[in-house]
């Protein structure tokens, strides 16, 4: 650290380097990661800024084979749907893809938001109430950039059904379904997203998303 008013520049760019090579990793090694890892991510996560100080994060460690087969049974079942919603070259592009690591990665766990949380006492939350969800996210994001520094990539499983996952992981009824991720060692590295070099998406040009008022 330099002082209050920021860090040094080998510190801004490894953090760079950090954000260039954070990807949605889908493809696993299927070694375990060392004990304790996914706590201490955890515990890295929930320094995360959160809406009136709420915390509304739920980390769900999913390790029940029955819990796990529910949820793969959810993707397979969204992702024929969304197979279905495609047609010609893209349906034959989307069949390809590879879209979650379910059958590879040694930790798999779903994040949701404690909508009905007393914590932070309803602070900054009244006009919109969607901020506890957003803190969620954070976290998670928090939790994504630390595995990447420990060399341990992240995959989020977003085709799925959000109220078959909350049934199948058994969780209250106020809690947010946020995501569904594996985590894991990743087969490679790169720092190309994985949807670009598969041809399905490009990224788009920065400028192109800031507007001026």
């Amino acid at each position: 650290m330099t002082g209050s008013h920021g860090v040094g520049e080998d510190a801004r760019a490894a953090l760079l380097e950090l954000l260039v090579w954070r990807r949605d990793v889908r493809r696993f090694r299927t070694d375990p990661l060392p004990s304790g890892a996914f706590e201490r991510l955890v515990e890295t996560a929930c320094l995360a800024p959160s809406v009136g100080l709420s915390q509304p994060w739920r980390f769900v460690l999913v390790e029940a084979p029955e819990r796990r087969r529910a949820v793969r049974a959810s993707f397979e079942a969204c992702n024929a749907e969304a197979l279905s919603r495609q047609s010609g070259e893209r349906a034959a592009l989307y069949a390809g893809l590879k879209l979650a690591g379910l059958d590879e990665a040694p930790i798999q766990f779903a994040v949701f938001a404690d909508r009905a949380t007393s914590q932070g006492h309803g602070l900054g939350r009244m006009t919109m109430p969607e901020t506890i969800d957003y803190s969620a996210v954070m976290a998670l994001y928090t939790l994504w950039l630390a595995a990447r520094t420990e060399g341990i990539g992240l995959g989020w499983v977003s085709i799925l059904d959000p109220v078959a996952v909350a049934a199948a992981l058994d969780v209250p009824a106020g809690w947010s379904f946020i995501g569904y991720f594996c985590l894991g060692y990743p087969v490679e590295e790169t720092d190309v997203p994985t949807l670009e070099r598969d041809g399905w998406e490009r990224r788009c040009d920065p400028r192109a998303v800031l507007v001026r008022r």
